[in-house]
């Protein structure tokens, strides 16, 4: 079950993880001299056909509304540097932080959440869809790389971290997919996740609001002038606007998305600090064990986040241009489950062969995960080859 390396744990403080200790893979290998099992983790999923995919997959605008919109790929790079510097700071290991944050987002379904929510909808009655469990399907069942082993074969702490990087799960919060799988390699998902899994959370929630701010104002959603009383953000627009009279906008707003990630950062590694100082954990295991996490923001600023996303809320993600699109999206996702749950037979030869009768669980499992390994482009074509009749089929 262990990795065996001659490299070094990496990490400084000792309640790091060590990927010397790594409670290692579900099938073993033999291990590398010279990458840590951690490396090879962040090394395999960067390889995956998953994570290629997050090129095309959306964040809150569909892929084609523009070339400079974010997409699940460039919010996936963000969080990892974020991640990598916040572990840097506090003594984790960078590997397994950079290793969870590249992978948090691979089961995301095209379409951003508006493609999530279509696809839970039409799973309602099969178990339901999570796109946390569906990452840990693609890196332990849907990826196939490998001749001795379906999935990714990561190591335990890279598994725990995507299944518990928001905390513990309890029996009322397991999806089936976790489930299955835990009754064969037990995450223990009762506890939190390692210190590094907290900073990739973390450094998620700091780079989704910033480029949802960016992007909204770079698409015209909402104006600077719209953000004079959101709480930190707003301050920080009027220094900027202070500072340098009559900077150009996009200038304006780079500065003021640097300064933002910079004061979100450094409250983080302040108040993640001084937990670890009162914890005083001797090991990873003992930040497993704590009843509360030790990567976290002061209060002021979870007030300050919740405000920033409330904003957010109410002025980009259901402004009436993002509402079009996320209505398009819903329809194509609903279309193309039910002809698939109807109609396995129209699946490619690899799916519909995993496929049972029309209408049953398993041939609405397979659906779902055909669905959600698409991106959005690929999407609305299939859209148009199986629904529209005067579409080309091939």
């Amino acid at each position: 079950m262990n990795d065996q390396t001659q490299t070094s744990s990496g990490g400084t403080a000792i309640y790091a993880s060590d990927p010397e200790a790594s409670r290692g893979r579900l099938y073993a290998e033999p291990g590398s001299a010279t990458r840590t099992p951690f490396q090879r983790d962040r090394d395999r999923v960067i390889h995956s056909a998953a994570f290629r995919r997050l090129e095309y997959k959306t964040q809150v605008f569909v892929n084609h509304e523009g070339d400079h919109f974010r997409t699940r790929l460039t919010h996936t790079l963000e969080v990892a540097q974020i991640a990598r510097s916040i572990a840097r700071s506090l003594g984790l290991n960078e590997d397994l932080a950079e290793a969870l944050a590249l992978a948090h987002d691979l089961g995301h379904p095209p379409f951003g959440h508006a493609g999530e929510d279509a696809l839970a909808d039409a799973m309602g009655n099969f178990g339901g869809f999570d796109h946390n469990a569906q990452t840990l399907s693609v890196v332990t069942r849907l990826e196939s790389r490998y001749p001795e082993f379906d999935g990714l074969n990561l190591t335990w702490e890279t598994l725990e971290g995507i299944v518990k990087h928001n905390g513990p799960l309890g029996p009322a919060f397991v999806h089936r997919d976790i489930a299955e799988y835990v009754s064969r390699h037990d995450l223990e998902l009762a506890t939190f996740a390692s210190g590094e899994a907290q900073a990739a959370a973390i450094a998620d929630d700091i780079a989704y609001n910033n480029h949802d701010i960016d992007d909204g104002l770079r698409a015209g959603l909402f104006r600077m002038e719209d953000m004079a009383d959101v709480p930190l953000i707003g301050a920080i627009f009027a220094a900027v606007l202070s500072e340098y009279p009559g900077l150009d906008p996009g200038r304006i707003r780079h500065e003021a998305i640097r300064r933002l990630i910079g004061e979100m950062v450094s409250d983080c590694l302040t108040e993640s600090a001084q937990r670890l100082k009162e914890a005083a954990p001797a090991s990873a295991g003992d930040i497993r064990s704590l009843d509360h996490p030790v990567i976290a923001f002061s209060k002021p600023l979870v007030d300050v986040d919740q405000g920033i996303r409330g904003f957010l809320f109410d002025n980009m993600y259901r402004h009436f241009r993002v509402n079009r699109m996320t209505s398009k999206a819903r329809r194509v996702v609903q279309d193309l489950f039910g002809l698939l749950l109807a109609e396995p037979h129209s699946l490619p030869p690899r799916w519909s062969k995993m496929a049972g009768e029309p209408g049953s669980e398993q041939t609405a499992r397979v659906a779902a995960d055909y669905i959600a390994g698409m991106t959005d482009r690929f999407a609305l074509d299939e859209h148009a080859r199986l629904i529209d009749v005067q579409a080309r089929t091939s």
